[in-house]
Formats: structure tokens, sequence, C-alpha cells
């Protein structure tokens, strides 16, 4: 049976196969509670999207934003800096978002959430997204190489391209997440990334003529997103690191 992916705007009632996919693929210090969950459906509605399974039911993949401005970025150290941010939602002030969280068991679900979002995006005037990554292999890299410091690593590339070496930020990379904020020790408990995190940054698609965007029919935004969607994974396909290639930090910056 073909894997059939439905992404929507979460409710309150999914909040049980929502802890299961937090259970799945965080710790037990890093996933998210019921109480943390229901909050954040109740603060941003609108800003709580999930993937999920039309055959089983199950949460594939989630994703909770909340608005944030990008000073309040600048001054973050910590992913709690960012979430509990004091901004205030009912006023809102900036085009930015945050990524509270990016939960996912199926890299397609992850897909489908950002392609179901963007026009969203485009018609509420969102035009920039943060997000907090971890550099899974840091620690690695940092065994084979003591010497190495976590600003040094995050900006490395991988050999034959200008992708991230990372695994992690190459995927964000791959999604449109391409500058790098700041590299934070002590940002969320992580082991293979020493707790560090780095703070990147997305744009989303076309969002320079938002304006443009909120005058259009939802309908023929939906489609001028799917065909630049397709043109940017073409890319990112073509973009892949090279078979025979052995990757190591390079040190190089992405620009």
């Amino acid at each position: 049976m073909s894997l059939t992916i439905v992404p929507r705007f979460l409710t309150i009632d999914d909040i049980s196969t929502l802890l299961e996919l937090e259970s799945r693929q965080w710790t037990s210090n890093q996933a998210a509670s019921a109480d943390k969950l229901r909050k954040r459906l109740l603060d941003y509605p609108k800003l709580c999207l999930g993937a999920f399974c039309s055959h089983t039911g199950k949460a594939l993949a989630s994703l909770f934003m909340r608005p944030i401005s990008p000073e309040e970025v600048a001054h973050a150290r910590r992913w709690e800096d960012c979430v509990e941010a004091a901004h205030d939602s009912t006023e809102r002030k900036t085009s930015s978002l945050f990524g509270i969280s990016l939960t996912s068991v199926e890299p397609r679900a992850v897909a489908a959430l950002f392609s179901f979002f963007w026009p969203h995006a485009l018609k509420n005037g969102w035009r920039q997204i943060y997000l907090g990554s971890p550099i899974p292999g840091f620690k690695r890299a940092l065994e084979n190489n003591p010497s190495l410091d976590a600003n040094t690593y995050a900006h490395s590339q991988a050999r034959g391209g200008k992708l991230p070496f990372d695994p992690q930020l190459r995927y964000y990379y791959g999604k449109g997440f391409t500058r790098i904020v700041a590299v934070l020790p002590d940002y969320f408990p992580h082991d293979a990334s020493l707790d560090h995190g780095v703070l990147i940054q997305g744009t989303v698609p076309l969002s320079q003529l938002w304006l443009v965007w909120q005058r259009l029919p939802f309908k023929i935004l939906k489609v001028i997103l799917h065909c630049v969607e397709y043109v940017e994974d073409t890319y990112a396909e073509y973009m892949k690191p090279r078979p025979g290639l052995k990757d190591t930090p390079t040190g190089e910056k992405v620009s």
C-alpha cells in the first residue's frame, strides 16, 4: 500500500498522536509534554502543522512555529530564549517566525508540511523563518580533529560543492535555510552536537512579492508555488555530493 500523506493545521485532538511522534524522535528531556503541546496549539493555531498517514492516522511530521523579531533572534543564546521571547502575537510587528520544533519520521512528510504552509505564509505576510538546528556530526568530527571548533565545523562545506558538511545543516540547506545566523554552545540538549545549536534562516519562497500574493486567489498561488518547488527540488538533486568523494570539514564558509 503506497503512502499517502495529508498535511493540515493541528488541533487539540491531535495531541495523543503527537506525543507518540515526540517519544519516537526525542529523548525524555527533549520531547514536548502534553501541556507544552496544548499551549502551542492554543497560542498559535495557524502556526502548528502536522502531516499524517491517510491510512493509519498517525502523525509522520509536525512543525510548531511562533512569531519572533530578528532582534530577539540576535539576542538569543538558548532554544528557550526563542521559544519564550515576550512577543505580543495579538499586535504583530514582525514578518518573521521561529520554528519551535520540527519532528518527523518520514522526509516526504516534511516536504508536504512546507508545501502546505508556503501559500498560507505568503497570504499572511510571513517572509522569514528561523530554526535552531543540531549539528549531529560535530562530536565525531571533533574526535577526528580535536582542534576543530563548532563555528568552523558549522560553516564547513562538503567537498565538491557549496553544501554544508554537517548532514542536518545540509538537509535544511536543501529546504531553503541557507543563512547561518549564529553558532551557540549549550543551546539545546543533544549529545551528538555536544549541546551546540546553529540558528539558521530561510526565506519564504517568493515572499519579496508578498503584496501581490495577498491579492492573488489562493488556488493560483498554490499552483505557482508548486512549480517553484519543482525547480528547487531539481536543483537540490543536481547539487548533491557525487559518489566517490570522501567528505571532510574544509572550514570554508557557506555564503
